[in-house]
């Protein structure tokens, strides 16, 4: 069975490059624009995993993640924040925020696909230092 990654993120070309990447390792893609589009797909569509993006409009990434944990249906969802940001204060936030991995853009392939495959199988991520 394949797995379902819901990508969140406002920027179109974002999603797509995303969608293109994860479908070529056998992931079916679900998508949302915003965080409060993210929560109707995930209680329509019960996605196996989230990558969120941090800087939307009308609900960011820090917010949607900490309304998922809040929800027991979704409390133990697998969540990857992805950002431009890098600092340590948004990784620290974002960490905080409940998320299970702090990624930054722009991504490597084999690393999201390693990360993906890892929150999925319940192995613990260790965190680049």
């Amino acid at each position: 069975m394949t797995s379902i990654v819901l990508v969140v993120d406002d920027e179109d070309m974002t999603r797509k490059l995303l969608r293109l990447m994860l479908e070529r390792d056998g992931f079916t893609i679900l998508e949302a624009e915003d965080g409060q589009q993210a929560l109707e797909v995930i209680a329509e569509s019960k996605p196996d995993i989230v990558i969120l993006d941090v800087m939307m409009p009308n609900m960011d990434g820090f917010t949607t993640c900490q309304e998922l944990r809040s929800q027991p249906e979704t409390a133990t969802l697998p969540i990857i924040l992805l950002s431009a940001r890098s600092q340590t204060e948004a990784v620290q936030a974002g960490l905080e925020s409940g998320a299970d991995r702090y990624m930054t853009k722009p991504i490597s392939k084999p690393e999201l696909v390693q990360t993906i495959t890892e929150l999925l199988s319940g192995v613990p991520v260790v965190e680049n230092p």
